[in-house]
């Protein structure tokens, strides 16, 4: 039976015992390339910690936030989907991939999130705020009620993706416009 941890703040460590944890804090750790296969995360919080290509195989993330962490090459869609519920806060997304999962109401705030993969993923009435989004990749994504207003760098084609009633702002319409290759001047 893997061990059960709650209300437990973690801080600088490089390594955990595969298991559940709950309520615990992760503070400055380095688990680069560490596999959480099979992990649980309940309400858990991540702070400055280095996550990238961490192994994610039906790890459970429930109500886990990021703040401020450097998650490079992250295959996020290889998580145990149910309760899937994560939110992000200035971290580092490069490269990660996100795709066909269901991120409802998902918060991307003061992300990079340069060349991730969000194609078939339902990110309806999530919001980019402040976010880089160059070279993401959207794709027969859902992206309906969603906030791009304060997002940048993005190229979103609304024949290939759901976009009703999501909102942009009048700088970022040429991200709407890429594939017809006009110039848009002030």
């Amino acid at each position: 039976m893997a061990p059960y941890t709650s209300d437990t703040p973690f801080n600088q460590i490089a390594s955990l015992k595969q298991g559940e944890y709950e309520n615990c804090i992760f503070t400055n750790c380095s688990f680069a390339e560490a596999d959480f296969s099979g992990f649980v995360f309940i309400d858990c919080v991540f702070t400055s910690c280095n996550l990238s290509l961490i192994q994610l195989n039906n790890t459970a993330l429930r109500g886990v936030r990021f703040l401020a962490c450097k998650m490079l090459g992250v295959h996020f869609e290889t998580t145990n989907v149910f309760g899937l519920s994560l939110s992000f806060d200035d971290c580092q997304l490069n490269h990660s991939s996100f795709h066909k999962l269901r991120l409802k109401k998902t918060k991307f705030i003061n992300c990079q999130v340069v060349d991730a993969d969000f194609a078939d993923a339902d990110l309806s009435s999530a919001v980019f705020e402040n976010c880089n989004l160059a070279q993401a990749a959207f794709s027969r994504t859902n992206l309906e009620k969603s906030d791009f207003r304060t997002a940048y760098n993005y190229s979103i084609d609304p024949a290939l993706n759901r976009i009703s009633k999501s909102r942009f702002s009048l700088s970022g319409l040429p991200g709407l416009l890429d594939k017809f290759d006009i110039v848009i001047e002030n």
